[in-house]
Formats: C-alpha cells, sequence, structure tokens
C-alpha cells in the first residue's frame, strides 16, 4: 500500500529554511513558556489529599467526577477500584485560605491543624458526592506525598542526558556523526515543542504524560533513522546525485511508511483519547502532540539540519587506506 509514489520528486529541501525558521520560532516560544508559566504539576509531582469512597449502589465515574466539578472541587484525580468503591486524590490547594482558617477555628481541644484540615477535606468532598441524595460512605482524608520527588526527578534527569549520550555514540558509529547530531537535534526540538504545548495549554502534568513524553522521544528517533538509513543507502547506491538531490530523494522514497507509520499510530492514540477517560486524556494527547510534531520534524527539521552540517557522500564511503599502512602489511 502506498500514500505517495516513492518515485516522486517534491523539493521538500526547497522550503528548508522555512521550515526550519517556524521550528526555531516553535522552539524559543516553548522555551519561554516554560520559562514563565513552567508546567502545571499534577498530584504526582505536588501530592495532596486522599479520599477513599464506597458507595451503596453502583455509579459511573463520569458521575463522580460530575459531583466534584458541581463543587467546585478541581483538578481530583479518580481512581476505579469497583463499581461502588473509588480513591479520589485532591491537589493541596483544595481548601481555600478561609476555609483552613475556620476549619482550625473550630477544631476541638488538642486537635492539629493537620487533623481539622483533613477532616474539612473529608466533609468538602461528602458534601459534593451526597448532593444528589446517593448513598455513601466517605473515609477520612490523609495526606499523600508526591510520588515524584526531587532525588527521583534528578535522576529522571540523569537518566535521560545518559540516553541521550549514547543514542549519539550509536548512530555516529552505525551511520556518521554528523547524523548522530541531527537526530539529537530532532529529538530536542520534539520533546521541547512537546512540553511547550502542555505549558500553553496549562494542562495537568503528570506521571503519565512524563511517560508519553518519554515515548515521543523513542517515536522520534525511529522515525528519523528509517529516513537517515535510506539517505546513507542512496549516498552509497548513486553517483550523480548531490547532497540536497539525496535528502530528497529519500525524503520522497519513504514518506509512504511514514505516513501509514503515523496514521495507524495516530488511529490508537485518538481513540484512547476519545473513548480512554479523563485519565488517559493527557497521556493520549500528549502523544498525539509528539506524532505529528515528530513527523514533521523528520522530514522539515532533521532534514535540513543534517544538510547544513555538511554531509557528503565521501563521509559514508569506506576509508581507504594509505599507502603506509599497506606495505605493511605482509
Amino acid at each position: 500500500m502506498e500514500f505517495f509514489n516513492p518515485n516522486a520528486n517534491v523539493n521538500f529541501m526547497g522550503i528548508r529554511r522555512v521550515t526550519v525558521a517556524i521550528s526555531i520560532l516553535l522552539i524559543i516560544g516553548s522555551i519561554i513558556s516554560l520559562a514563565t508559566r513552567g508546567l502545571n504539576f499534577g498530584l504526582d509531582f505536588t501530592g495532596g489529599s486522599l479520599v477513599e469512597v464506597v458507595y451503596q449502589e453502583p455509579i459511573e465515574q463520569d458521575a463522580l467526577a460530575h459531583d466534584l466539578e458541581a463543587a467546585k472541587i478541581e483538578g481530583a484525580v479518580i481512581q476505579r477500584f469497583s463499581s461502588t468503591e473509588f480513591s479520589i486524590r485532591l491537589p493541596p490547594d483544595v481548601l481555600s485560605q478561609e476555609e483552613i482558617d475556620a476549619a482550625s477555628a473550630n477544631a476541638a481541644d488538642g486537635t492539629s491543624a493537620v487533623d481539622a484540615a483533613n477532616k474539612a477535606v473529608t466533609d468538602k468532598v461528602k458534601s459534593a458526592i451526597t448532593a444528589g441524595g446517593r448513598s455513601v460512605e466517605v473515609k477520612p482524608s490523609v495526606f499523600v506525598g508526591p510520588q515524584v520527588g526531587a532525588e527521583l526527578a534528578y535522576n529522571g534527569i540523569v537518566a535521560v542526558l545518559v540516553v541521550l549520550t549514547g543514542i549519539m555514540i550509536y548512530v555516529a558509529m552505525r551511520f556518521e556523526w554528523r547524523f548522530a547530531v541531527a537526530t539529537v537535534a530532532g529529538e530536542l526540538h520534539d520533546v521541547i515543542i512537546t512540553l511547550g504545548f502542555f505549558s500553553l495549554t496549562g494542562m495537568d502534568f503528570d506521571l503519565t504524560v512524563l511517560a508519553a513524553i518519554l515515548a515521543v522521544d523513542g517515536y522520534s528517533v525511529n522515525d528519523k533513522i528509517v529516513v537517515f538509513d535510506r539517505v546513507r543507502e542512496l549516498f552509497r547506491s548513486t553517483r550523480k546525485l548531490d547532497t540536497l538531490e539525496v535528502l530528497n530523494k529519500a525524503v520522497n522514497s519513504t514518506l509512504s511508511r511514514t505516513i501509514m507509520t503515523s496514521l495507524t499510530t495516530l488511529l490508537t492514540v485518538v481513540a484512547l483519547f476519545l473513548f480512554g477517560g479523563p485519565t488517559l486524556q493527557g497521556f493520549s494527547l500528549a502523544l498525539i502532540v509528539g506524532i505529528v510534531v515528530g513527523t514533521l520534524s523528520s522530514i522539515f527539521f532533521a532534514c535540513p539540519v543534517l544538510l547544513k552540517l555538511g554531509v557528503t557522500k565521501q563521509d559514508l564511503l569506506p576509508k581507504a587506506r594509505d599507502d603506509a599502512e599497506l606495505a605493511r602489511r605482509p
């Protein structure tokens, strides 16, 4: 199956200045947004309160979420254990300062401020989910710390840097160092723009979104290696084509594969976004943005970077031994 004629000769590199300029603007905009607005970290990073509820009759998760939103309890993460049992994780700011002061003032003697606040959270959730007349048991609220602490975040950053270094070394050995630089530049391009999207939209950034960002990183590498492998093959099999023509031909010949891979992946991810519920929306949306950006960057950013680095046919040919080395051979 072919969506695009592999023998076509569309001049993708002819608009490289425009596409690279757009990519650079998107990267700069994303970095500025991340520096000024930051990411809206979810409960996995910030911690919060945990409340468990048990209904007498089965209820849908969407109905529980609607009750919480109607009571202006925002940012809750609901986990379903059964048709009647749920856990609700609430952000640290679920109580306003006035509610905290009122809870402390009404607390019984000997009750700590933390216990008073936990009771206030429990009462607020109970009031919200019983407003419709449902019979439900609300277990006392407890404070839970962030799943991603400073040490884990630091180790994660170190792990990403190690992976990027390993990818550069592998691609440099398998292809040539210019291919390694272009691959990593494309990876950073895709990840930064995807992070910038979440910063601009203010959507929750939790562990599922972080997992999607790492998946985008892997998808980006795979997509670019496919194109670069075709570039290497054409460099070795053609004699008259210059670097610009080779890059254009490589993109044209792999475009059908790129389109089919991206579309089939997007079909699955869009289905997750539409039918996976609120828990998977951030995860699936990060993948959608990352796949679209990664596919376009393989054509309109990574290949122009490779061209700018000055890769040539001679860079991929076996290195000839000099006369002195040949003379030493028996």
